[in-house]
Protein backbone atom coordinates (compact mmCIF):
# COMPACT_ATOMS: atom_id res chain seq x y z
CA UNK A 1 0.00 0.00 0.00
CA UNK A 2 0.80 3.38 -0.91
CA UNK A 3 1.96 5.70 2.20
CA UNK A 4 1.56 8.85 0.85
CA UNK A 5 -2.13 9.83 0.40
CA UNK A 6 -4.82 11.83 2.23
CA UNK A 7 -8.31 9.91 2.38
CA UNK A 8 -10.76 9.85 4.49
CA UNK A 9 -11.38 5.98 5.90
CA UNK A 10 -8.89 3.01 4.30
CA UNK A 11 -11.64 0.89 6.02
CA UNK A 12 -13.57 1.82 2.67
CA UNK A 13 -11.59 -0.06 0.10
CA UNK A 14 -13.58 -2.86 -0.39
CA UNK A 15 -17.29 -1.31 -1.08
CA UNK A 16 -15.32 1.08 -3.34
CA UNK A 17 -13.72 -1.51 -5.30
CA UNK A 18 -17.16 -3.74 -5.63
CA UNK A 19 -18.32 -0.43 -6.61
CA UNK A 20 -16.20 0.23 -9.39
CA UNK A 21 -16.36 -3.79 -10.88
CA UNK A 22 -19.90 -2.35 -11.43
CA UNK A 23 -18.84 0.71 -13.25
CA UNK A 24 -16.77 -1.13 -15.09
CA UNK A 25 -19.43 -3.59 -16.51
CA UNK A 26 -20.74 -0.33 -18.66
CA UNK A 27 -17.27 0.74 -19.50
CA UNK A 28 -16.42 -1.41 -22.16
CA UNK A 29 -14.24 0.50 -24.53
CA UNK A 30 -11.92 1.47 -21.29
CA UNK A 31 -11.66 -2.08 -20.79
CA UNK A 32 -10.49 -3.26 -24.15
CA UNK A 33 -8.03 -0.11 -23.60
CA UNK A 34 -6.71 -1.56 -20.58
CA UNK A 35 -6.36 -4.49 -22.20
CA UNK A 36 -4.32 -3.21 -24.75
CA UNK A 37 -2.27 -1.29 -22.03
CA UNK A 38 -1.45 -4.11 -20.58
CA UNK A 39 0.54 -5.84 -23.46
CA UNK A 40 1.64 -3.09 -24.89
CA UNK A 41 2.78 -0.41 -21.80
CA UNK A 42 2.59 2.59 -23.90
CA UNK A 43 3.26 4.96 -20.60
CA UNK A 44 6.04 2.78 -19.30
CA UNK A 45 7.25 5.38 -16.19
CA UNK A 46 5.46 8.23 -17.17
CA UNK A 47 5.04 10.21 -14.07
CA UNK A 48 1.16 11.16 -14.21
CA UNK A 49 -0.49 13.21 -11.90
CA UNK A 50 -4.12 13.78 -12.23
CA UNK A 51 -6.73 15.93 -11.21
CA UNK A 52 -10.05 14.31 -11.90
CA UNK A 53 -13.53 13.96 -9.66
CA UNK A 54 -12.75 10.74 -7.62
CA UNK A 55 -15.44 8.48 -8.91
CA UNK A 56 -16.04 4.77 -9.72
CA UNK A 57 -15.13 5.97 -13.40
CA UNK A 58 -12.27 7.80 -12.77
CA UNK A 59 -11.13 4.04 -10.37
CA UNK A 60 -11.12 2.38 -13.68
CA UNK A 61 -9.43 5.03 -15.85
CA UNK A 62 -6.37 5.14 -13.17
CA UNK A 63 -6.39 1.13 -13.45
CA UNK A 64 -6.03 1.19 -17.24
CA UNK A 65 -3.27 4.20 -16.98
CA UNK A 66 -1.24 1.80 -13.93
CA UNK A 67 -1.77 -0.72 -16.41
CA UNK A 68 0.04 0.82 -19.35
CA UNK A 69 3.00 1.18 -17.05
CA UNK A 70 1.69 5.00 -15.86
CA UNK A 71 3.26 6.18 -11.97
CA UNK A 72 0.40 7.63 -11.21
CA UNK A 73 -0.68 10.44 -8.69
CA UNK A 74 -4.49 11.44 -8.03
CA UNK A 75 -6.51 14.28 -6.57
CA UNK A 76 -10.03 15.86 -6.28
CA UNK A 77 -10.84 18.59 -9.45
CA UNK A 78 -13.71 19.62 -6.66
CA UNK A 79 -13.84 19.75 -2.55
CA UNK A 80 -17.68 18.29 -2.67
CA UNK A 81 -17.22 15.70 -5.70
CA UNK A 82 -15.24 12.65 -4.07
CA UNK A 83 -16.18 9.38 -3.64
CA UNK A 84 -14.53 8.13 -0.41
CA UNK A 85 -14.78 4.74 -0.81
CA UNK A 86 -13.56 4.77 -4.29
CA UNK A 87 -10.26 7.07 -3.08
CA UNK A 88 -10.07 3.87 -0.09
CA UNK A 89 -10.00 1.52 -3.05
CA UNK A 90 -7.15 2.83 -5.17
CA UNK A 91 -5.03 3.26 -2.14
CA UNK A 92 -5.63 -0.13 -0.90
CA UNK A 93 -6.27 -2.25 -3.86
CA UNK A 94 -4.53 -0.52 -6.79
CA UNK A 95 -1.61 1.25 -4.39
CA UNK A 96 -1.85 4.79 -6.04
CA UNK A 97 -1.79 7.93 -3.82
CA UNK A 98 -4.46 9.77 -3.78
CA UNK A 99 -5.19 12.53 -2.13
CA UNK A 100 -9.43 13.85 -2.06
CA UNK A 101 -11.47 13.74 0.80
CA UNK A 102 -15.37 14.56 -0.09
CA UNK A 103 -16.22 18.11 1.60
CA UNK A 104 -12.41 19.38 1.89
CA UNK A 105 -12.04 22.76 2.63
CA UNK A 106 -10.20 24.91 0.07
CA UNK A 107 -7.50 25.06 1.94
CA UNK A 108 -6.68 21.43 1.94
CA UNK A 109 -8.23 21.11 -1.59
CA UNK A 110 -4.74 22.94 -2.65
CA UNK A 111 -2.82 21.24 -0.13
CA UNK A 112 -3.67 18.23 -2.74
CA UNK A 113 -2.62 19.88 -5.76
CA UNK A 114 0.62 20.81 -4.05
CA UNK A 115 0.56 17.26 -3.26
CA UNK A 116 0.03 16.40 -7.12
CA UNK A 117 2.40 18.71 -8.47
CA UNK A 118 5.38 17.02 -5.85
CA UNK A 119 5.21 14.14 -7.77
CA UNK A 120 7.17 16.03 -10.57
CA UNK A 121 4.54 14.69 -13.49
CA UNK A 122 6.03 14.30 -16.89
CA UNK A 123 2.15 14.47 -17.70
CA UNK A 124 -1.22 16.02 -16.10
CA UNK A 125 -4.26 15.39 -16.69
CA UNK A 126 -6.83 17.90 -15.74
CA UNK A 127 -10.60 18.42 -15.17
CA UNK A 128 -10.96 22.15 -14.57
CA UNK A 129 -7.28 23.13 -15.32
CA UNK A 130 -6.61 23.62 -11.91
CA UNK A 131 -2.94 21.42 -12.49
CA UNK A 132 -1.71 22.71 -15.55
CA UNK A 133 -2.37 26.95 -13.35
CA UNK A 134 -0.29 25.15 -10.24
CA UNK A 135 2.79 24.54 -12.89
CA UNK A 136 2.42 28.40 -14.45
CA UNK A 137 2.20 29.65 -11.01
CA UNK A 138 4.07 27.97 -8.67
CA UNK A 139 6.03 25.31 -10.15
CA UNK A 140 7.59 26.52 -13.52
CA UNK A 141 10.74 24.25 -12.82
CA UNK A 142 8.19 21.50 -14.01
CA UNK A 143 8.06 22.85 -17.36
CA UNK A 144 10.92 21.27 -18.79
CA UNK A 145 10.13 17.96 -18.37
CA UNK A 146 6.85 17.84 -19.22
CA UNK A 147 5.74 16.32 -22.31
CA UNK A 148 1.94 17.65 -21.83
CA UNK A 149 -1.31 17.74 -20.30
CA UNK A 150 -4.88 16.90 -21.05
CA UNK A 151 -8.09 18.54 -20.66
CA UNK A 152 -11.53 17.51 -19.51
CA UNK A 153 -14.02 19.83 -19.42
CA UNK A 154 -15.42 22.85 -20.87
CA UNK A 155 -14.60 25.36 -18.31
CA UNK A 156 -10.90 24.30 -18.17
CA UNK A 157 -10.51 24.22 -21.75
CA UNK A 158 -12.17 27.72 -21.69
CA UNK A 159 -9.11 28.62 -19.27
CA UNK A 160 -6.43 27.09 -21.49
CA UNK A 161 -7.70 29.22 -24.54
CA UNK A 162 -7.17 32.38 -22.29
CA UNK A 163 -3.73 30.84 -21.36
CA UNK A 164 -2.79 30.27 -24.53
CA UNK A 165 -3.82 33.72 -25.84
CA UNK A 166 -1.91 35.60 -22.75
CA UNK A 167 1.05 34.00 -24.13
CA UNK A 168 1.69 32.12 -20.93
CA UNK A 169 0.82 27.98 -21.97
CA UNK A 170 4.54 26.80 -23.02
CA UNK A 171 3.70 23.27 -23.60
CA UNK A 172 0.76 21.42 -25.55
CA UNK A 173 -2.60 20.59 -23.91
CA UNK A 174 -4.75 17.62 -25.76
CA UNK A 175 -8.55 19.96 -25.25
CA UNK A 176 -10.15 16.21 -24.62
CA UNK A 177 -13.25 17.74 -24.32
CA UNK A 178 -13.52 18.86 -27.86
CA UNK A 179 -13.70 15.28 -29.15
CA UNK A 180 -16.65 14.37 -30.45
CA UNK A 181 -17.03 11.35 -28.26
CA UNK A 182 -16.67 13.70 -25.28
CA UNK A 183 -18.90 17.10 -25.94
CA UNK A 184 -21.20 15.06 -28.04
CA UNK A 185 -22.19 12.25 -25.18
CA UNK A 186 -20.46 13.11 -22.04
CA UNK A 187 -21.76 16.66 -21.63
CA UNK A 188 -25.19 16.14 -23.47
CA UNK A 189 -26.31 12.90 -21.52
CA UNK A 190 -24.14 12.63 -19.10
CA UNK A 191 -24.55 16.11 -17.56
CA UNK A 192 -28.52 16.22 -18.23
CA UNK A 193 -28.86 13.30 -16.66
CA UNK A 194 -26.92 13.05 -14.01
CA UNK A 195 -28.10 16.82 -12.54
CA UNK A 196 -31.44 16.05 -12.81
CA UNK A 197 -30.27 12.95 -10.31
CA UNK A 198 -28.50 15.29 -8.28
CA UNK A 199 -31.49 17.58 -8.04
CA UNK A 200 -33.83 15.33 -7.11
CA UNK A 201 -31.96 13.47 -4.55
CA UNK A 202 -31.21 16.59 -2.74
CA UNK A 203 -34.84 17.78 -2.61
CA UNK A 204 -37.05 15.07 -3.93
CA UNK A 205 -39.26 17.80 -5.62
CA UNK A 206 -41.56 16.67 -8.28
CA UNK A 207 -40.32 18.69 -11.50
CA UNK A 208 -43.45 17.82 -13.43
CA UNK A 209 -45.25 21.29 -14.30
CA UNK A 210 -42.92 23.50 -12.49
CA UNK A 211 -40.81 26.19 -14.44
CA UNK A 212 -37.59 25.44 -15.00
CA UNK A 213 -34.82 27.51 -15.54
CA UNK A 214 -31.48 26.88 -17.65
CA UNK A 215 -28.78 29.53 -17.62
CA UNK A 216 -26.72 28.68 -21.11
CA UNK A 217 -27.25 26.16 -24.04
CA UNK A 218 -23.79 24.37 -24.72
CA UNK A 219 -24.03 20.65 -24.64
CA UNK A 220 -24.03 20.99 -20.85
CA UNK A 221 -27.38 23.37 -20.79
CA UNK A 222 -29.36 21.46 -23.57
CA UNK A 223 -28.79 18.37 -21.94
CA UNK A 224 -30.21 19.36 -18.80
CA UNK A 225 -33.13 21.29 -20.76
CA UNK A 226 -33.96 18.04 -22.70
CA UNK A 227 -34.10 15.56 -19.61
CA UNK A 228 -36.00 18.48 -17.49
CA UNK A 229 -38.57 18.43 -20.20
CA UNK A 230 -38.99 15.02 -20.50
CA UNK A 231 -39.52 14.80 -16.47
CA UNK A 232 -42.74 17.15 -17.15
CA UNK A 233 -41.13 20.59 -16.60
CA UNK A 234 -42.39 23.86 -18.27
CA UNK A 235 -38.59 24.59 -19.64
CA UNK A 236 -36.88 28.33 -20.05
CA UNK A 237 -33.29 28.77 -21.16
CA UNK A 238 -31.30 31.95 -21.11
CA UNK A 239 -28.42 32.89 -23.01
CA UNK A 240 -26.12 35.29 -24.69
CA UNK A 241 -25.31 33.96 -27.68
CA UNK A 242 -27.24 34.43 -30.52
CA UNK A 243 -26.79 31.46 -32.34
CA UNK A 244 -27.66 29.33 -29.20
CA UNK A 245 -30.86 31.84 -28.70
CA UNK A 246 -31.78 31.06 -31.70
CA UNK A 247 -31.61 27.54 -31.92
CA UNK A 248 -33.15 26.99 -28.22
CA UNK A 249 -36.18 28.79 -29.79
CA UNK A 250 -36.44 26.41 -32.27
CA UNK A 251 -35.70 23.03 -30.25
CA UNK A 252 -39.58 24.16 -28.89
CA UNK A 253 -38.06 26.25 -25.83
CA UNK A 254 -38.87 29.89 -24.63
CA UNK A 255 -35.83 31.90 -24.64
CA UNK A 256 -35.95 35.37 -22.38
CA UNK A 257 -33.23 37.02 -20.19
CA UNK A 258 -32.65 35.93 -16.91
CA UNK A 259 -34.12 39.05 -15.23
CA UNK A 260 -37.51 38.04 -17.18
CA UNK A 261 -37.02 34.39 -16.25
CA UNK A 262 -36.10 34.47 -12.42
CA UNK A 263 -39.43 35.56 -10.95
CA UNK A 264 -41.38 32.86 -12.44
CA UNK A 265 -38.78 30.06 -11.87
CA UNK A 266 -39.40 26.83 -9.32
CA UNK A 267 -35.85 25.92 -10.45
CA UNK A 268 -33.32 27.47 -11.94
CA UNK A 269 -29.84 25.77 -12.75
CA UNK A 270 -26.93 27.32 -14.23
CA UNK A 271 -23.93 25.56 -16.79
CA UNK A 272 -22.38 28.20 -18.72
CA UNK A 273 -18.50 28.36 -17.41
CA UNK A 274 -18.83 31.87 -16.62
CA UNK A 275 -19.14 34.04 -13.44
CA UNK A 276 -22.34 35.55 -11.75
CA UNK A 277 -25.01 33.78 -13.83
CA UNK A 278 -27.53 34.19 -11.24
CA UNK A 279 -26.53 37.65 -9.10
CA UNK A 280 -28.11 39.99 -6.57
CA UNK A 281 -30.84 41.73 -8.81
CA UNK A 282 -32.06 37.94 -9.92
CA UNK A 283 -31.94 36.58 -6.01
CA UNK A 284 -34.40 40.08 -5.46
CA UNK A 285 -37.05 38.95 -7.62
CA UNK A 286 -37.11 35.51 -7.46
CA UNK A 287 -40.56 33.94 -6.27
CA UNK A 288 -40.22 31.98 -2.26
CA UNK A 289 -38.75 28.55 -2.45
CA UNK A 290 -36.91 28.90 -5.57
CA UNK A 291 -34.81 26.26 -5.75
CA UNK A 292 -30.86 26.92 -7.41
CA UNK A 293 -28.40 24.52 -8.23
CA UNK A 294 -25.26 25.19 -10.45
CA UNK A 295 -23.64 21.91 -12.87
CA UNK A 296 -21.18 24.00 -14.22
CA UNK A 297 -17.47 23.40 -13.16
CA UNK A 298 -16.76 26.12 -10.45
CA UNK A 299 -18.82 27.53 -8.33
CA UNK A 300 -18.54 31.20 -9.62
CA UNK A 301 -21.44 30.97 -11.80
CA UNK A 302 -24.07 31.58 -8.87
CA UNK A 303 -23.09 34.63 -6.45
CA UNK A 304 -23.23 33.07 -3.29
CA UNK A 305 -21.33 36.45 -1.26
CA UNK A 306 -24.72 38.06 -2.70
CA UNK A 307 -27.49 36.10 -1.75
CA UNK A 308 -25.55 35.47 1.48
CA UNK A 309 -25.74 39.62 1.53
CA UNK A 310 -29.34 39.47 1.34
CA UNK A 311 -30.18 37.00 4.14
CA UNK A 312 -30.94 36.83 7.50
CA UNK A 313 -30.93 33.41 8.03
CA UNK A 314 -29.68 30.23 6.89
CA UNK A 315 -30.58 27.12 7.75
CA UNK A 316 -29.95 23.11 6.22
CA UNK A 317 -33.22 21.28 5.95
CA UNK A 318 -31.86 18.24 4.00
CA UNK A 319 -28.51 17.31 3.45
CA UNK A 320 -27.02 19.62 0.25
CA UNK A 321 -29.60 21.99 0.76
CA UNK A 322 -28.75 25.38 2.45
CA UNK A 323 -31.68 27.32 2.88
CA UNK A 324 -31.49 31.36 2.93
CA UNK A 325 -34.36 33.60 4.67
CA UNK A 326 -34.28 36.59 2.88
CA UNK A 327 -35.15 40.20 4.74
CA UNK A 328 -38.57 40.24 2.97
CA UNK A 329 -39.68 37.06 4.18
CA UNK A 330 -38.67 34.79 1.08
CA UNK A 331 -36.74 31.65 0.88
CA UNK A 332 -34.38 30.61 -1.67
CA UNK A 333 -32.77 27.10 -1.66
CA UNK A 334 -29.25 26.53 -2.88
CA UNK A 335 -28.10 23.08 -4.08
CA UNK A 336 -24.61 21.82 -3.07
CA UNK A 337 -22.82 24.93 -2.00
CA UNK A 338 -23.42 26.07 -5.57
CA UNK A 339 -20.67 23.29 -6.77
CA UNK A 340 -21.63 20.66 -9.39
CA UNK A 341 -25.05 19.67 -8.30
CA UNK A 342 -24.29 16.09 -10.17
CA UNK A 343 -21.16 15.17 -7.94
CA UNK A 344 -22.02 16.92 -4.61
CA UNK A 345 -25.28 15.34 -3.93
CA UNK A 346 -25.18 12.11 -6.67
CA UNK A 347 -22.43 10.03 -8.61
CA UNK A 348 -21.73 12.16 -11.31
CA UNK A 349 -22.26 11.31 -14.75
CA UNK A 350 -23.35 7.29 -15.60
CA UNK A 351 -20.43 5.18 -16.80
CA UNK A 352 -21.40 4.24 -20.04
CA UNK A 353 -20.52 8.18 -20.96
CA UNK A 354 -17.41 8.41 -19.14
CA UNK A 355 -16.40 4.99 -20.69
CA UNK A 356 -15.99 7.52 -23.60
CA UNK A 357 -14.60 10.74 -22.12
CA UNK A 358 -12.55 8.57 -19.90
CA UNK A 359 -10.76 6.26 -23.37
CA UNK A 360 -10.39 10.04 -24.91
CA UNK A 361 -8.36 10.23 -21.98
CA UNK A 362 -6.38 7.18 -21.91
CA UNK A 363 -5.49 7.88 -25.52
CA UNK A 364 -4.30 11.58 -25.24
CA UNK A 365 -2.04 10.39 -22.69
CA UNK A 366 -0.80 7.58 -25.15
CA UNK A 367 -0.47 10.27 -27.73
CA UNK A 368 1.78 12.87 -25.66
CA UNK A 369 4.62 10.04 -25.13
CA UNK A 370 4.20 9.29 -28.88
CA UNK A 371 4.59 12.88 -30.09
CA UNK A 372 6.95 14.07 -27.43
CA UNK A 373 8.72 17.21 -28.29
CA UNK A 374 6.85 17.17 -31.77
CA UNK A 375 3.95 19.29 -30.73
CA UNK A 376 3.50 22.94 -30.29
CA UNK A 377 2.69 24.96 -27.04
CA UNK A 378 -0.89 25.70 -26.94
CA UNK A 379 -4.03 23.53 -27.15
CA UNK A 380 -4.76 20.73 -29.54
CA UNK A 381 -7.79 18.41 -30.48
CA UNK A 382 -7.27 14.65 -30.10
CA UNK A 383 -6.53 13.05 -33.69
CA UNK A 384 -10.29 12.56 -35.64
CA UNK A 385 -8.68 9.03 -36.32
CA UNK A 386 -8.50 8.20 -32.22
CA UNK A 387 -12.20 9.81 -32.34
CA UNK A 388 -13.60 7.81 -34.52
CA UNK A 389 -11.73 4.68 -33.20
CA UNK A 390 -13.62 5.30 -29.80
CA UNK A 391 -17.11 5.61 -31.38
CA UNK A 392 -16.86 2.12 -33.09
CA UNK A 393 -15.34 0.01 -30.09
CA UNK A 394 -18.75 1.87 -28.59
CA UNK A 395 -20.77 0.96 -31.35
CA UNK A 396 -19.38 -2.54 -31.62
CA UNK A 397 -19.88 -2.58 -27.79
CA UNK A 398 -23.57 -1.65 -27.87
CA UNK A 399 -24.12 -4.23 -30.72
CA UNK A 400 -24.70 -1.99 -33.41
CA UNK A 401 -23.68 -2.19 -37.00
CA UNK A 402 -23.31 0.74 -39.80
CA UNK A 403 -22.39 1.32 -43.19
CA UNK A 404 -19.37 1.38 -44.91
CA UNK A 405 -18.33 3.08 -48.00
CA UNK A 406 -18.40 1.26 -51.75
CA UNK A 407 -15.02 1.95 -53.67
CA UNK A 408 -17.35 3.79 -55.75
CA UNK A 409 -18.61 5.60 -53.20
CA UNK A 410 -15.09 6.22 -51.96
CA UNK A 411 -13.99 7.71 -55.01
CA UNK A 412 -16.84 9.86 -55.71
CA UNK A 413 -16.37 11.84 -52.27
CA UNK A 414 -12.63 12.04 -53.01
CA UNK A 415 -13.16 13.77 -56.20
CA UNK A 416 -14.81 16.35 -57.76
CA UNK A 417 -15.27 15.58 -61.69
CA UNK A 418 -18.69 13.94 -61.31
CA UNK A 419 -21.53 16.22 -61.33
CA UNK A 420 -25.62 16.28 -62.28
Amino acid sequence: MSKNFDIKDINMADLGRKRMEWAEQEMPVLRLLRERFEQERPLEGVRLSACLHVTTETGNLMRTLTAGGADVVLCASNPLSTQDDVAAALVAHEEIPVYAVKGESNEVYYQHITAALDHNPQITMDDGADLVTGVLKQRSDLIAGMYGSTEETTTGVIRLRAMAADGVLTFPVIAVNDSDTKHLFDNRYGTGQSTIDGIVRATNVLLAGKTFVVGGYGYCSRGIAERARGLGANVIVTEINPVRALEAAMDGYRVMPMEDAAPIADFIVTATGNKNVLDAEDFAVMKNDCIVANSGHFNVEINIPALEALSVEKRQPRAFVDQYWLKDGRKINLLGEGRLINLASAEGHPSAVMDMSFANQALASEFLVKNKGKLAHGVHALPEELDREIASLKLKAMGVAIDVLTPEQHTYLNSWQEGT
